[in-house]
């Protein structure tokens, strides 16, 4: 793994919170349609009770992109209170995410082999930088964007495969 691997990483998670946005415009005016509940009170749904709600998925989804990015590259991240009830302030917080890992560069990861990442839940211990990226950052990112989605097709979210992947970018044969 190189700094290439892990600025790719980085664009991949600003790729992946720019569909979750669409997702979430996707359930607004889905809920505008039919009138089954609004988007606000969608933030609040949850595929099982003692699961986090729709709004706090959304939250760790920004929350593991900033700090991948803060943690291996030393800049600091913003900080969010993660007080979003509203359509508006969950696609803000998307769009403040997306902004600062705009300015994260490729030669912001030089040295990141010998960082070591510890978090408020686990004092006294740390994970090393190579098993924080591929043990806890991205299946972690995944985790809650894939349960963000799931959240809303099991609403009734006209979504599917596409909107998660996005484009692909085929190439045609000659």
């Amino acid at each position: 793994m190189n700094t290439t691997v892990l600025f790719e990483t980085l664009q991949q998670f600003s790729r992946m919170l720019t569909h979750m946005s669409a997702f979430i415009e996707k359930a607004n005016s889905h809920m505008q349609k039919f009138k089954t509940t609004n988007i606000d009170q969608a933030l609040q749904l949850r595929l099982v009770v003692d699961q986090f709600p729709l709004s706090k998925q959304i939250q760790s989804s920004c929350d593991i992109a900033k700090l991948f990015a803060a943690r291996l590259t030393g800049k600091e991240a913003p900080v969010y209170q993660d007080t979003e009830t509203t359509y508006g302030q969950i696609q803000e917080r998307i769009q403040n995410t997306l902004t600062y890992l705009k300015t994260i560069e490729e030669k912001d990861f030089t040295g990141w082999e010998e960082k070591t990442i510890s978090f408020p839940w686990m004092p006294g211990q740390y994970l090393k930088a190579k098993d924080y990226i591929e043990k806890h950052a991205i299946p972690n990112f995944y985790f809650h964007l894939t349960t963000a989605y799931a959240i809303l097709r099991a609403n009734g979210v006209e979504l599917g495969k596409g909107d998660f992947l996005g484009a692909l970018p085929f190439i045609k044969n000659n």
